[in-house]
């Protein structure tokens, strides 16, 4: 038991005048009080309670640790409080993904600041999934399932693969109508470091596998986009990065019946319950924040 605690339980019991009165006023089973009341006079060396048949009165050691013991839990307590209200203040490092942290992450951090002027924030930009520790970041947005369960996560959204195409593009091809009409398309891959081309279907990607000997092949988001506007065949790109062109008919979404399950749009960070209050803010603030974008709801 905490050394703390069980000098609470002592004072109760000096308070209430019994054993039993003290374990209700602090919520514990009897032979818990019991239990803490021996260890403690085992430990002092002396006899801290006198037991008479009626109540239980503290010796002349016991009225001086009850004391002492008031004064220890007295300062505990004012050394705890306010913890909570210390300032934001100090550098903070975020880390997302380059297209989703300029169109989302950014202005995000830019209210952060608004709302906490002694605060400084350093927005880290990149495709591939920085490591915390390592790269010595706070908090990273993820837009993917996570592998080490010992980060502090919060779900903020989804998005999905989709596959998109111009009309023009569409008008002189013609629309697919399953995954494996995809054969017959031009199309657009963007990860051309890996031999493995091929788009998968279904639950898990345990559906439908089409294998693509792709038109062009280009590992920038960007230029895949450039690509499909210009007609160049068809892509499958992340959900938020097209949503507003898909809205306004720039591009069609193509197959959304056979799409893959959605992926997670996640807040990490360092450290527990207990994390530094900069961090702590930020995480409160993007995630409200976050999760209030029409392009990474649950069911888009």
């Amino acid at each position: 038991m905490d050394r703390l605690d069980e000098l609470a339980i002592f004072v109760a019991i000096v308070d209430q005048g019994s054993l039993a009165a003290a374990a209700r006023r602090l919520r514990r089973s009897a032979p818990a009080v019991t239990r803490a009341l021996a260890g403690l006079e085992d430990r002092a060396g002396v006899r801290l309670i006198e037991r008479t048949t009626r109540r239980l009165a503290p010796t002349e050691a016991g009225r001086l640790l009850a004391e002492r013991a008031r004064s220890l839990i007295a300062d505990y307590e004012a050394a705890m409080s306010g913890l909570s209200e210390v300032p934001v203040r100090g550098l903070l490092r975020v880390t997302a993904p380059i297209q989703f942290g300029r169109l989302h992450v950014a202005p995000i951090v830019a209210s952060f600041l608004d709302a906490h002027p002694e605060t400084q924030v350093e927005l880290v930009l990149a495709d591939r999934n920085l490591d915390l520790i390592e790269d010595g970041l706070d908090v990273a947005v993820r837009i993917d399932h996570l592998a080490d369960s010992s980060l502090a996560v919060r779900r903020v959204g989804a998005v999905r693969r989709v596959l998109v195409a111009s009309p023009a593009y569409l008008a002189a091809r013609g629309i697919p109508e399953s995954p494996a009409d995809l054969a017959g398309h031009d199309t657009i891959f963007g990860s051309p470091r890996t031999d493995v081309r091929e788009w998968r279907f279904g639950a898990d990607g345990a559906g439908t596998v089409v294998r693509l000997a792709p038109r062009l092949l280009v590992n920038e988001i960007e230029a895949q986009l450039i690509a499909v506007r210009a007609g160049r065949g068809i892509a499958r790109i992340l959900s938020y990065q097209v949503a507003e062109e898909v809205a306004a008919g720039r591009l069609v979404r193509l197959l959304k019946g056979h799409e893959p399950p959605p992926i997670p749009v996640q807040l990490v960070a360092r450290g527990g319950a207990h994390r530094p209050p900069k961090i702590a803010a930020f995480l409160d603030h993007a995630a409200e924040r976050l999760r209030r974008l029409p392009v990474i709801r649950e069911e888009a």
